[in-house]
């Protein structure tokens, strides 16, 4: 493997193309915005969505997809709710059998579909994989140190993405487990604005922990239902990430929730964002998808109400610790 194409210019996507290049890989990014690819060329740096980051000039950026064509893999790194159409637009231009490692967190509002699914239908051509795990794109992109999962159904594929992606500093664990790594990814953030919402508050530490636990309890039984395995979600895609995203305002879900918590309204903490909140859209499909599965999952379906209006902070709270006493397990 030797060309890396990267979906979607944003600070995960730029952060990616940084570790595909010292990986040894010679990266391409794909982006929408023009003025984000004349940055990336022209002055090697990315300051819509990483700023204070300077990039290697080898880090090259198109707003052409059939550049991607001559790449031996792609992360697809576009958000979760325009992934289908952009994959739709991929299709026409890559060969079959090529690795497309999803970056997306998410369930597709209306299919109730998790990526590898998106993919299937986008790209049915391609030979699917997930990256998922407690990852900062600041953080990355500085090189300090990052574990992640990167799951194959495909255990030689898996193997041979995990040492062309791998650096001192990044260091993917294989998986075969798509489902579990995806649904750890999708749920954390919906949990990380409740999460948010508790700090806001001014609940305290104590109540952050509670809802953390509890929250991976419902992680726990929502990938187990969609056919994931517990042990999954609980290594790095699953309870590492859920860590990370609920403990730091760096997380864009974090922080919409404390903005929420403090008693801002949805649009105000959304106003002026380019780079997208996830757990904002994905948290209504996963309350639907936790609903037709016949899994509990009451925190999620409080963020999903306080989000859609149909209750308020304070009210989602009281209804959380109102619910009947029952065991832990």
């Amino acid at each position: 493997m030797r060309r890396a194409g990267v979906i979607g210019g944003g600070a995960w996507g730029t952060a990616l193309a940084l570790v595909a290049l010292r990986a040894g890989l010679e990266p391409i990014v794909w982006a929408r915005e023009t003025d984000v690819v004349r940055s990336i060329n022209v002055d090697h740096a990315n300051p819509l969505f990483l700023p204070g980051v300077e990039l290697d000039p080898a880090v090259r950026a198109t707003t052409d997809l059939a550049e991607l064509a001559a790449c031996d893999l792609v992360f697809a790194v576009t958000p979760a709710q325009h992934l289908r159409g952009v994959l739709q637009q991929l299709a026409q231009f890559v060969p079959s059998g090529l690795p497309v490692l999803l970056c997306a967190k998410g369930v597709e509002q209306g299919s109730l579909k998790l990526m590898s699914e998106v993919l299937a239908e986008a790209l049915s051509q391609a030979a699917p994989a997930v990256l998922s795990g407690p990852s900062f794109a600041a953080e990355v992109a500085r090189g300090l140190p990052t574990a992640i999962t990167l799951a194959c159904p495909d255990a030689e594929l898996a193997r041979r993405l995990a040492a062309a992606i791998a650096t001192p500093a990044f260091r993917p664990y294989v998986s075969a487990d798509m489902i579990g790594a995806e649904a750890g990814g999708a749920v954390k953030n919906v949990l990380a604005i409740a999460c948010g919402v508790v700090e806001g508050r001014g609940l305290g530490r104590s109540a952050h922990a509670a809802l953390v636990t509890r929250g991976f309890a419902e992680l726990t039984r929502l990938a187990v239902a969609l056919g994931g395995r517990a042990e999954t979600v609980a290594g790095l895609c699953g309870l590492g990430d859920l860590v990370l995203t609920c403990s730091s305002e760096q997380s864009r879900n974090h922080s919409l929730g404390v903005a929420l918590g403090r008693g801002e309204t949805l649009a105000a903490a959304l106003a002026g964002k380019l780079s997208v909140a996830e757990g904002v859209a994905s948290a209504p499909a996963v309350r639907q998808l936790a609903k037709r599965l016949g899994v509990e999952t009451p925190i999620s379906d409080a963020v999903a109400a306080i989000l859609a209006g149909e209750t308020d902070v304070d009210a989602a709270i009281a209804g959380l610790l109102a619910r009947p006493l029952k065991a832990e397990t």
